[in-house]
């Protein structure tokens, strides 16, 4: 079943279309993924193995201009088991508000990067 947000007004976060490597754990074994998107406030990881609803998990994002890449706490939101990119919406979880203040400003870099100073206005505004 397809638990996926039904369009940008359920989101609170601009989204970009955004690849980057993803490590985390996942029982005895380790995995290496890709986010197919990114907002400050969470992302969706593409892979045909999600973890189950609810469950929180550690992970590493490889962030391009960061020189170790970023860990952070997740938890699966929304699961996507079919079509052409099955996958994880994963909400961030931080500790504090310092933590996430700072990632935040991260993801707003890598966007503007990304996007463009431009570009990233206009879907900040949407």
């Amino acid at each position: 079943m397809d638990a996926d947000f039904k369009g940008p007004e359920k989101r609170s976060h601009v989204r970009a279309p955004i690849e980057l490597k993803v490590d985390y754990k996942r029982l005895n074994g380790f995995f290496a993924d890709y986010t197919r998107n990114i907002s400050r406030g969470g992302t969706f990881i593409g892979t045909p193995n999600p973890l189950p609803i609810g469950t929180r998990f550690d992970f590493q994002l490889a962030v391009p201009g960061v020189p170790a890449p970023v860990r952070l706490l997740g938890e699966v939101s929304w699961l996507r088991e079919e079509g052409p990119q099955p996958g994880m919406g994963i909400r961030f979880v931080f500790g504090d508000d310092a933590e996430r203040e700072e990632f935040e400003a991260t993801v707003e870099k890598l966007m503007i990067d990304h996007l463009g100073p431009l570009l990233y206005q206009k879907l900040k505004s949407r």
